[in-house]
């Protein structure tokens, strides 16, 4: 009797969901467009279901795919904790890390990292992932993803690795042509950099005076002829005088210690942007991901995060 479900299977079908297309799987496994068209077919056939539907430039998990997909990486993620175990292998970090961050601080300190990280564990492969927007939550596509500011949702590990903050910062050049805002209704008056990421409302800087009970907050609709859904492009625009943006600390220490960003309404507190290594539950008990993440906390420290 054919068996339903092969134990092979699931990590096939786990790379093709994480590869989106045919001929992307096809290029990660090795493979050939045809061969990875005829497996995936037999496992529908074995399953009695469809699981994915196929179109010219893309596939679409079919719900039936979708269950199958997350039970799939459960089984694969137990079977990695049970040999990590079993071999005794907890103080050796191996096997697959998939990793997501966002594109600019990815680039800049993800990346270089990971490459540091891999000399201390050349046992442990990663895939990362760079986005304009971190995936949901609820994807179990990443073993782990770094993001900006505490995730609301109490399923996951949230564990901060580096402080930072916004802040609100032009050129002085910029500044010497249109003036420096001394009050935050001024900025509407100003050219005001726009970023398209994530959830956040777009156009809507939030800012705060004072502490505690004496808090005042105010959202204000800015505008500006310049909007970029990429931070660098962003950080660039206002390195060239073309307005006030509003950025991680990160992204910007560098230029404001050296003078070629300056920072504007400095006694207003933006929305924390802290960073954040965020994992599912069950990734607690996994050595590689907890290795990453206290490398990665290290890292940050290093840097001038903490």
């Amino acid at each position: 009797m054919t068996d339903v479900i092969s134990p092979a299977d699931l990590g096939f079908f786990s790379t093709l969901a994480a590869c989106g297309s045919l001929s992307s799987a096809a290029r990660e496994l090795g493979l050939t467009p045809a061969a990875v068209s005829k497996r995936l077919t037999l496992m529908e056939q074995r399953a009695g279901v469809t699981l994915v539907n196929r179109t010219t430039r893309r596939m679409l998990l079919t719900p039936e795919g979708e269950v199958y997909l997350e039970r799939a990486r459960r089984i694969l993620d137990q079977i990695d904790e049970l040999s990590e175990v079993l071999t005794s292998s907890r103080s050796t970090p191996k096997g697959l890390l998939r990793v997501n961050a966002t594109l600019g601080f990815g680039r800049s300190h993800i990346g270089p990292a990971i490459s540091r990280f891999l000399k201390c564990y050349p046992q442990v492969s990663v895939q990362l992932q760079l986005s304009v927007t971190p995936p949901p939550l609820s994807d179990d596509s990443f073993d782990v993803c770094i993001r900006f500011g505490e995730p609301p949702d109490l399923r996951v590990v949230a564990r901060r690795l580096a402080a930072n903050r916004r802040v609100l910062c032009a050129s002085p050049a910029y500044l010497a042509a249109h003036g420096t805002p001394v009050t935050p209704h001024e900025l509407t008056r100003h050219n005001c950099i726009g970023i398209r990421q994530g959830d956040e409302a777009y156009g809507v800087w939030r800012l705060t005076s004072e502490r505690g009970a004496n808090a005042k907050s105010e959202a204000l609709r800015v505008n500006g002829n310049l909007t970029t859904n990429d931070g660098e492009i962003a950080v660039k625009w206002a390195l060239d005088g073309h307005g006030i943006l509003m950025r991680a600390e990160w992204d910007v220490k560098d230029y404001i210690a050296d003078g070629r960003l300056v920072i504007v309404l400095p006694e207003y507190r933006t929305p924390g942007a802290d960073i954040y290594a965020v994992y599912a539950q069950r990734h607690q008990l996994s050595t590689r991901v907890r290795a990453f993440v206290d490398f990665l906390s290290s890292e940050l420290e290093k840097a001038g995060g903490t």
